[in-house]
Parts: C-alpha cells; sequence; structure tokens
C-alpha cells in the first residue's frame, strides 16, 4: 500500500520504516524495501533523501544520541565511583543496543558510501557522541576546575574504543547471550577507566575507582590551595 502524495512523509518517518526494515530484514536494507515500509514511492524517498549516504547519516545521528543519553546529561555520575557509574553507563547502553542489535550492525558495516558528486564520504557513528562526550567533560573538568587540554582526544578514544567492543560483542549472532553481554560491559568498563585513570594521572591526580571522583577532585583542589 502506498500512502496518498496529500499525506506529509517525514524524514523521521523514513528513518523509523528504515530501523524497522533493519530491525526485521537484517543490516543490508534496500532503498525499495524501506519505501515499501514506509508505504511511499521510492521518488518520493528521494525528494527527502538525497541517496543512501543522507539517510545513513540520519540513523546514525539517531543512534548516537540514543546511545550518549545512557551517560546523562548532567554530573550526577560524578558523585558515585567511577567503577560502578562506568558500569551502569555500559549496562544501560548495552540495553538500548540490545534493542535494534541490527541498525548498529548496519553502521558498523557501512562505514563507506559513495555519492555521485563528492566522491566517497565517511560517516563516522562515533563522531557525534564523541562531540557530546567532549562537552560534558569540559563541563565537568571547568567546574572543577581541571585542565581541559586532550579531552577531545580522551573523548574520541573513549566512545572509538567503545564502538570496537561493541562490534565484537554483537557479532555475528542474532542477540548476543546474557553471559556475552555481561562480559562486554564488564570489558568496556575496565578499558573505559582505565583510559580516564590513564589522563587524569598525567595530570598529577591518582582517582581510585572505588571512590567518588568528586571527593578525589575536592581533595587535590584542596590540596592546591594549601601549596598556594
Amino acid at each position: 500500500m502506498v500512502r496518498s502524495s496529500a499525506v506529509a512523509v517525514s524524514r523521521e518517518d523514513i528513518v523509523d520504516a528504515a530501523i524497522r526494515v533493519i530491525d526485521r530484514a537484517g543490516p543490508r536494507p534496500s532503498m525499495d524495501d524501506i519505501a515499501r515500509e514506509a508505504q511511499i514511492t521510492k521518488p518520493r524517498l528521494y525528494r527527502q533523501f538525497a541517496d543512501k549516504g543522507d539517510l545513513f547519516t540520519e540513523i546514525a545521528a539517531r543512534m548516537s544520541r540514543r546511545a550518549f543519553a545512557a551517560a546523562g546529561a548532567d554530573m550526577t555520575l560524578m558523585l558515585q565511583p567511577p567503577r560502578p557509574a562506568l558500569r551502569r553507563v555500559f549496562s544501560e547502553y548495552a540495553n538500548g543496543i540490545l534493542e535494534h542489535p541490527n541498525v548498529f550492525r548496519y553502521l558498523g558495516q557501512a562505514p563507506l558510501l559513495q555519492q555521485s558528486e563528492s566522491g566517497v564520504l565517511q560517516f563516522d557513528l562515533g563522531r557525534d557522541a564523541a562531540r557530546r562526550l567532549e562537552k560534558l567533560a569540559r563541563s565537568v573538568a571547568e567546574a572543577v576546575p581541571l585542565e581541559t587540554a586532550g579531552l577531545d582526544y580522551l573523548s574520541r578514544a573513549l566512545v572509538g574504543a567503545v564502538v570496537s567492543m561493541t562490534d565484537l560483542w554483537l557479532g555475528d549472532s542474532a542477540t548476543p547471550t546474557s553471559e556475552q553481554t555481561e562480559e562486554f560491559v564488564t570489558q568496556a568498563t575496565e578499558l573505559a577507566w582505565g583510559l580516564i585513570d590513564g589522563y587524569l594521572r598525567r595530570q598529577g591526580i591518582e582517582a581510585e575507582a572505588d571512590t567518588p571522583i568528586f571527593t578525589t577532585f575536592a581533595e587535590v583542589n584542596q590540596a592546591r590551595s594549601v601549596d598556594n
């Protein structure tokens, strides 16, 4: 069934349809299948999206927003010990991915897409998430205060590692087992903490994984004020 041309179909509607197709049929959808799912003709689909790369970018942006939402948008994690806080973040992240595992497989398998006029464009699922993470990290660092040099590299390293580990965790199976998910959460927690801990130690801050990070920063600032 094709919707009447008088019925408005938004980009969001088409992304919804694409996600349903990928969930159901796997990470290699055709534009014909997506148009059919959205109940529109293929020419109408291309009036909303210039090509498959344009649609890929929109799906990637939506998924990165959902993935980042697991970390929250404030500094409440600062009040918790890093290890359990990170574990909670990765558990929520994993639960979110398990709602649409094929979509993440699709994003992982299609990093390079051809666009007729501008050659090969590379779309990075982690790019938007890294920018969001860096913005949050800078707000935390400025509140502490903490040196912000290198936060952009730390954010990219964290997101890049998580994206790679996600690909390993999902593998080729339809749905990871609970044991595989537990291993992913544990490994992601420890590796992420290792990157954060290394960054802090380069600034002379020795944080403990089981002590709230805010407490550590308060002690460091107090020691610095005494020295000054």
